[in-house]
């Protein structure tokens, strides 16, 4: 047995040489947003905050993100505690993974097919007689407000919200349900006090997971998003690749704060989520 032991090891090369490209891509990015005519500086992040363009990005990217996710997190959650007896056979399982299967720019494109005001939906009102033009079909895509965005992320997310929690429901002991309802509890403190402390865990954890996901993504905001405002990942992508060369920094710069900002979050949640788990598991004793 001693080969095994000695090749174990190497099971983790993947791992290291991941991090190893990723760490130095990240320092080569960090470099170059520090570079200014072969001179170190500070001055593309500090021009950064001063960019109109930048800022309303990070509050459209933000305000996208937190819509996506508490609209995720709640009917995930509400899904869950309706069909959650349903959810326990391999069928049901199945039928609400599906959306899992597909890559986020495929959902994306079949919300576009489904309500753009040529789509679907907007064709399907026309022929039944319900409206009269094309053009009164509201604007759900390519819109300001990042409606089709929302959407998609929305569809596409619910099911890994699922996904998350029941194995959560799974392990939670009905004797804190039974004895709530002896005591008289109605739902929503039956919820609160037999369920959310034990939920509450998972559900942040995976709010965080996919608020940073969501904030840096790029395939959907760009395939249904508009040219003014856009999200974080778009407005880079377009630095990146413009004429100017001058822009370049700023792309460099705005992924190394977003994805820093990001980064600090989850650790700081994923910290406090697993004390409150340790606090849960003592039976609920501070320290």
């Amino acid at each position: 047995m001693k080969w095994r032991k000695r090749t174990e090891g190497l099971f983790l090369v993947p791992s290291i040489l991941f991090l190893m490209i990723f760490g130095l891509g990240m320092l080569m990015a960090f470099m170059e947003s520090l570079m200014d005519d072969g001179t170190a500086t500070m001055g593309y992040y500090m021009e950064l905050f001063r960019k109109e363009r930048f800022m309303r990005s990070v509050l459209y990217s933000v305000w996208i993100t937190a819509v996506s996710t508490v609209l995720s997190l709640v009917i995930g959650l509400l899904f869950v505690q309706v069909f959650k007896e349903k959810l326990k056979g391999g069928t049901g399982r199945l039928l609400v993974w599906i959306p899992m299967l597909f890559p986020h720019f495929v959902w994306a494109y079949l919300v576009f097919l489904l309500l753009n005001q040529s789509g679907f939906l907007s064709n399907l009102l026309g022929v039944s007689g319900l409206m009269a033009e094309r053009t009164d079909f509201p604007v759900l895509v390519q819109d300001p407000g990042g409606i089709g965005i929302i959407v998609t992320y929305v569809w596409k997310e619910v099911p890994f919200v699922i996904l998350m929690l029941l194995p959560v429901y799974a392990s939670l002991s009905k004797g804190y349900r039974e004895a709530a309802t002896l005591l008289g509890a109605n739902p929503v403190r039956m919820f609160t006090t037999a369920e959310w402390p034990f939920i509450k865990p998972a559900l942040i954890e995976t709010g965080a997971i996919l608020f940073a996901f969501i904030f840096t993504a790029f395939e959907v905001p760009q395939l249904l998003g508009v040219t003014s405002p856009q999200m974080i990942a778009v407005l880079t992508y377009e630095w990146f690749y413009s004429g100017a060369w001058t822009d370049r920094p700023f792309a460099f710069a705005a992924l190394l704060l977003a994805g820093g900002a990001v980064g600090m979050s989850m650790w700081l949640l994923t910290h406090s989520m697993n004390k409150e788990r340790l606090r849960i598991a003592s039976g609920g004793r501070g320290g």
